[in-house]
């Protein structure tokens, strides 16, 4: 049985609220062993660690993400949330005592900006924890992958996953050098860009994701943790490696950025 791994999910959303434990259940027959849920505000965070404690194979990424671009998302329909009122900084106490497996989904959104200073000191204060507890950041960074990789290395920061990163090759080659990871979402069976990035970085900083329920690598089908293998795959067929051989290297990527 191969060893999958789904570092950024959204196993909140409503699209699962109603068969959530068979979704689980098809993970995990399909040889997921780690789906890492991720958070993007305190009521999302809340449901995430619950999901952690319900399903075993299910790790917690907690986060915030830019609230003025999430705002943006729940106005348009495009993710369902109350949107209440909340304190950042109490947000982070809980977050730190929750003790996650990585501080995520956090990061830019310039697509969506009302407020970059609000953002990037929002950001900052994840690059902060994330230094402090050395846990991993999941990062997002639409439309702002240059700002992310600038205040990264600002910061030194060592634990990294860029996520669905769309930045330019350059700062693809500039992650790489900094031994950052980059996760490969399923719908890279028809992006050319996720696909160029597997051939420029290393089989040792590359992961695997579905961002469920977005980014199917099927047409109009929701995503869901077990569609992960075909991000795998694609792995595999470009690298030149085989399926088993492409899942245990990953899986070795997510036991040393996760689990050290």
């Amino acid at each position: 049985m191969l060893m999958l791994i789904d570092v950024h999910a959204h196993l909140d959303h409503e699209m699962f609220s109603k068969d959530r434990d068979e979704v689980v259940a098809r993970a995990r027959a399909a040889g997921v062993k780690v789906i890492i849920a991720n958070g993007v505000d305190p009521e999302t965070n809340r449901y995430v660690l619950h999901f952690a404690e319900k399903y075993d194979i299910v790790r917690p990424a907690l986060g915030i993400y830019p609230p003025d671009a999430l705002q943006e998302e729940v106005s348009c329909g495009g993710y369902p949330l109350k949107m209440l009122p909340y304190d950042v900084d109490e947000e982070l106490e809980k977050i730190e005592k929750a003790k996650p497996i990585a501080l995520g989904e956090v990061g830019l959104d310039y697509k969506n900006c009302k407020d970059a200073n609000m953002q990037k000191d929002i950001f900052q204060k994840f690059i902060d924890l994330s230094k402090k507890l050395e846990i991993p950041l999941i990062i997002h960074s639409r439309k702002a992958e240059q700002e992310v990789i600038d205040m990264l290395d600002a910061a030194g920061a060592k634990k990294v996953v860029l996520h669905c990163f769309s930045g330019r090759k350059s700062l693809i080659t500039r992650a790489a050098e900094r031994g950052w990871s980059f996760s490969i979402p399923t719908n890279v069976v028809r992006s050319e860009h996720f696909q160029q990035m597997i051939r420029q970085v290393h089989i040792s900083q590359l992961l695997t994701e579905t961002d469920c329920p977005y980014l199917s690598p099927f047409s109009g089908q929701r995503n869901e943790p077990a569609f992960v293998i075909e991000s795998l795959k694609k792995i595999a067929d470009i690298k030149g490696m085989t399926v088993e051989d492409a899942a245990n290297n990953i899986f070795k990527n997510y036991q040393d950025l996760f689990l050290k």
